[in-house]
């Protein structure tokens, strides 16, 4: 019993002894081994600093694009707001015309008999113009139909539109000014303007050009290259002859040269500005005497446009008749 007693004892010690000993190697290992960092759940995705430069410069560009794009879209409005209003000024445009067209219309049927008497096929004199031959102190050769050569002072008023500059008719405009020029060897002052009242010479405007054989030779000089634009209606020229160069002490003649008077225009207004400012004197005379020469140019062209050629010749055969003075009609450009 005493025997069996102590055998129990000497394994209890010796499975103690293992067992501590065991546990104390685990410690040492654990002691031992080296310590690591928890290992994460998640690994969150680190961003480089080149990927957010990166992005900021595509958002920067983004932006300029915009802004370009925004202009642009500012532009393209701005351009159809302008063609907007160009298409309703050209439609108010297209109203008028066809509005005057109308009036020319109208006009053309009350001037009917006026216009199956006049003849441009053919220079001729009526009984008005033989009657201020006449009485008139003109040389023989006086090359422009019996007009009067008795005033001091010439004013020359000359339709510059393309019908008269682009065809024969300039060159014979040169001629008939030539042969006037000759017809008055001597005159007090001259001065050129166009229909619409431009002046020839800024330098005379509003002056009278001295008559020497030097300025007529500079004045046919300038005149086969001088253009200004015209609007084929006499009235703004004559209408600035009288109310600058008019003076009563001063006979004046003023000399329109054009070949037609476009329809839209109205020849009762124009007759009427004229009468209004080239009033009649105590005598019964006009202030300056009026005088046309029609050249033929659009009767070599489309038979359509040869209606503004007798609406030119009414305008002027009843102007110069008010006004004292002779209307010529050309046949030919020789």
């Amino acid at each position: 019993m005493l025997k069996r007693s102590r055998e129990t004892e000497s394994f209890t010690v010796s499975f103690l002894d293992v067992a501590s000993c065991g546990f104390g190697a685990m410690i040492i290992l654990l002691m031992l081994a080296k310590p690591s960092q928890p290992a994460p759940l998640e690994v969150a995705e680190a961003v480089p600093a080149a990927i957010i430069s990166e992005l900021q410069e595509q958002l920067f560009e983004i932006r300029g694009e915009t802004r370009v794009v925004n202009r642009d879209l500012n532009a393209k409005q701005e351009q159809l707001s302008s063609i907007k209003e160009r298409v309703a000024r050209l439609r108010r445009d297209l109203s008028d015309v066809q509005g005057e067209f109308q009036s020319s219309k109208q006009l053309s049927d009350e001037t009917t008999d006026e216009i199956g008497k006049l003849s441009l096929a053919q220079q001729s004199l009526t009984e008005e113009m033989q009657r201020l031959a006449a009485n008139s102190s003109a040389p023989e050769n006086n090359a422009i139909g019996g007009i009067p050569v008795d005033s001091e002072y010439i004013i020359f008023v000359i339709d510059t539109s393309g019908s008269m500059f682009n065809n024969p008719s300039w060159g014979k405009m040169l001629g008939v000014i030539e042969d006037t020029l000759n017809v008055y060897p001597e005159v007090k002052g001259i001065q050129i303007m166009n229909d619409m009242g431009d002046y020839m010479f800024d330098s005379f405007r509003g002056q009278w050009i001295p008559d020497t054989p030097a300025r007529r030779t500079q004045i046919l000089s300038t005149l086969r290259n001088w253009n200004p634009f015209s609007n084929s209606s006499p009235v703004e020229g004559v209408t600035r002859a009288i109310n600058t160069f008019y003076a009563p002490d001063k006979k004046i003649s003023i000399y329109v040269l054009g070949d037609d008077f476009q329809p839209g225009g109205s020849i009762r207004d124009v007759l009427r500005t004229i009468d209004r400012i080239n009033v009649e004197d105590a005598d019964g005379n006009r202030l300056v005497r009026i005088h046309g020469i029609g050249f033929p140019t659009i009767f070599a062209g489309p038979a359509r446009f040869q209606q503004s050629v007798y609406r030119y010749s009414t305008l002027m055969r009843e102007m110069t008749q008010r006004n004292g003075g002779t209307f010529v009609g050309l046949n030919d450009f020789q």
